[in-house]
């Protein structure tokens, strides 16, 4: 009797793993991924973090979360913000309300050097702009009262000579957008992202994402709270390069230009990643950004990172909120790197195996 109970549940044993032809369980393809993840949160810089992988259809190949965080918990994720704000712009090109050679003169009446500025070069962070102002995150003021006083200020350089990384360029394209369209930028965002993405109404930029307070003056730059899944949709979106659910919303064309650096000879002034280059509201990662890139990202200062590969078949989100006395400031970035070659072996050994269902989105 002893034996048959102990046969019975070492059949049942081997019946719930994964078996290989050599009848041994099949190793986990991403136990390097969850061992680099774990190893970051073990070190307590953060309550929480996740991360999510989708390959190319759309299908969701991993997902873990470590300590308190939830993919469906919304954090401020602060310059992730800015491929958003891109996106949104795109679909106003694609409808012609703009171009990205529309300039600053012909929308908001600027004049002299800074009235030559186009939308390509607020888009690049190369307009020329001082990267700065105290004005994108007072949220008192509105969008239009802000960019009147960015308009003011001087010069850094001229337009398309220099790269300067800050929130002052977005702001004045999504003035320019304000203005071209006559809406707000609220109801821009929920018009071409938000509502044909399925994402809820809530889901809206402010002036100061860590004390979030209802504004007329959305910080383009890095105003979001959004969570992990929420923005799975965008990414989604970018990777298939303008299709949402096997549906056109934009032409292609614009994210191929997108991942290319638009001016190749403009020096490098304000950049928290100066070994790279950057496109239209997205950092390059690349050797060759002058031709174009497969890789994409756009991280931000409080760790959540969302990047995605074409070539590697891929696009990600690891979601997170560092502490604001945190001195751990990179520490997205620094994970991004440190994952990305071992999700492409992932992926490999994954590929090999039977394709999972695709996750709903």
């Amino acid at each position: 009797m002893r034996l048959k109970v102990f046969l019975i549940a070492m059949a049942a044993a081997v019946g719930c793993g994964t078996s290989s032809a050599g009848g041994a369980s099949d190793p986990d393809p991403f136990a390097a991924v969850d061992q680099a993840l774990r190893d970051a949160y073990e070190r307590r810089i953060v309550p929480g973090l996740g991360l999510a992988i989708y390959d190319q259809a759309g299908v969701k190949r991993f997902e873990r979360m470590y300590g308190d965080f939830s993919p469906d918990r919304r954090v401020a994720i602060a310059s992730a913000s800015k491929l958003v704000s891109g996106v949104t712009l795109f679909r106003l090109i694609d409808q012609g309300y703009l171009s990205l050679d529309t300039t600053t003169g012909q929308v908001l009446g600027w004049r002299g050097e800074r009235g030559t500025i186009t939308l390509r070069q607020l888009l690049s962070f190369t307009s020329g702009l001082e990267p700065e102002d105290l004005c994108t995150v007072l949220p008192g003021l509105t969008l239009a009262a802000c960019v009147d006083l960015i308009a003011r200020n001087g010069l850094a350089g001229a337009p398309a000579t220099r790269f300067d990384y800050g929130s002052t360029h977005l702001a004045v394209a999504g003035r320019m957008a304000e203005v071209a369209t006559g809406r707000s930028w609220d109801s821009l965002f929920g018009s071409q992202l938000r509502e044909p993405l399925g994402l809820p109404s809530d889901l809206v930029y402010y002036a100061t994402p860590r004390q979030p307070v209802p504004t007329d003056n959305p910080l383009l730059a890095g105003g979001l709270r959004a969570s992990m899944n929420e923005y799975a949709r965008v990414l989604r979106l970018v990777y298939d390069k303008g299709r949402w659910l096997g549906q056109p919303l934009l032409q292609p064309a614009i994210f191929d230009t997108q991942a290319i650096e638009p001016y190749p000879s403009a020096v490098i002034g304000n950049s928290p990643m100066p070994s790279l280059r950057y496109g239209l509201t997205a950092w390059l990662e690349c050797p060759t950004p002058q031709l174009g890139c497969a890789r994409l990202s756009s991280p931000g200062a409080f760790g959540f990172a969302p990047w995605l590969d074409r070539a590697a078949g891929y696009f990600a989100v690891l979601g997170m909120e560092i502490p604001e006395r945190s001195e751990e400031g990179n520490l997205g970035v620094t994970l991004e790197r440190t994952l990305q070659p071992l999700i492409v072996e992932a992926l490999l050994v994954k590929s090999s195996s039977s394709p999972d269902r695709p996750a709903s989105m």
